[in-house]
């Protein structure tokens, strides 16, 4: 019996990212493989909180038969109401890739980074601001340059490079001057990775893809959306390990773990549950929702 799979996004989120492709080429291939999978809003759907039975979930004000998988693909951009959709569906058996929690996890990008060092493994040095902001502290545990982030956000969008200690000092002013409700993060810049960054493809526990991402204008961040450009990049063992342990870590099914060059090793940037792979297909050549597919078919037991 063929599976059958729900893919939760959103189209804002999609504007966003330009991910129209990634969700496209996931119900294509699903389609060619003989799998019913279908793209659903969190926004179609109404939950019921019910003692038991499977009929507590309506699309578009109907009762459907409900999936066998589903396939969050929201990332930093999941919302309440998305999390309590996919925490709902795990309770009435939907298997899910990625589970609310790892999820939840990775959306928060501070306890992404207290996660991965309490398992030793090598992150920047990172702090979360509280205002006032001692820049003279900041200077002393970071120092400058020093990379100023939002606690969710995805494709650069809220990463700032504060290059000396006056631009940070007018950076925090005007953010405190404008009272804003949003949780900053500082992290030590890494100069060898400057313009440049590895984005490894984990599913199942497997990494299937490493390239290279460049700037191309001496920008310092590599974002494949902001006009970068990619290549292939030989997956050494060391690559696939910290690959893997992050993703083992988070407790995701499929990620993008991103590595930083640092001399002759790498540090773990940050990991997506949702990863965009068009620049990944593109340039590497590897048929990304084919190896999902066949991840979940193993993990479901089901083989077509």
């Amino acid at each position: 019996m063929s599976l059958k799979g729900w893919i939760l996004y959103n189209n804002e989120y999609e504007s966003l990212r330009n991910e129209a492709y990634e969700t496209q080429r996931l119900v294509e291939s699903a389609q060619e493989l003989g799998m019913d999978v279908r793209a659903v809003k969190p926004e179609q759907i109404d939950i019921i909180v019910t003692m038991g039975g499977r009929k507590s979930i309506l699309v578009e004000g109907e009762y459907h038969h409900l999936p066998d998988f589903l396939l969050p693909r929201m990332g930093s951009a999941t919302t309440y109401y998305a999390l309590a959709v996919i925490r709902h569906m795990e309770r009435l058996g939907v298997r899910v890739f990625n589970s609310s929690q790892s999820v939840e996890m990775v959306k928060d990008k501070m306890y992404t980074q207290q996660m991965l060092a309490l398992n030793n493994l090598p992150v920047p040095r990172t702090m979360l601001v509280k205002f006032p902001i001692d820049t003279d502290f900041v200077e002393k545990q970071l120092g400058f340059p020093v990379v100023v982030k939002t606690i969710s956000g995805t494709q650069g969008v809220g990463v700032f490079l504060s290059e000396n200690k006056d631009k940070f000092s007018d950076l925090m002013e005007l953010m405190s001057a404008m009272r804003s409700t949003a949780t900053i993060l500082l992290q030590e810049f890494i100069t060898d990775s400057h313009g440049r960054d590895l984005r490894v493809l984990v599913v199942g526990g497997r990494p299937v893809a490493c390239m290279q991402r460049c700037s191309t204008d001496g920008n310092f961040k590599s974002n494949l959306s902001r006009g970068g450009e990619a290549k292939p990049y030989e997956m050494t063992p060391e690559i696939e390990w910290l690959a893997t342990e992050t993703a083992r870590v988070l407790d995701l099914d499929i990620a993008g773990i991103d590595l930083l060059f640092d001399g002759e090793h790498f540090k773990i940037c940050e990991a997506n549950s949702s990863p965009g792979f068009k620049g990944m297909e593109h340039y590497v050549g590897v048929d990304i929702p084919r190896e999902i597919y066949r991840f979940i078919q193993i993990r479901l037991g089901n083989f077509g």
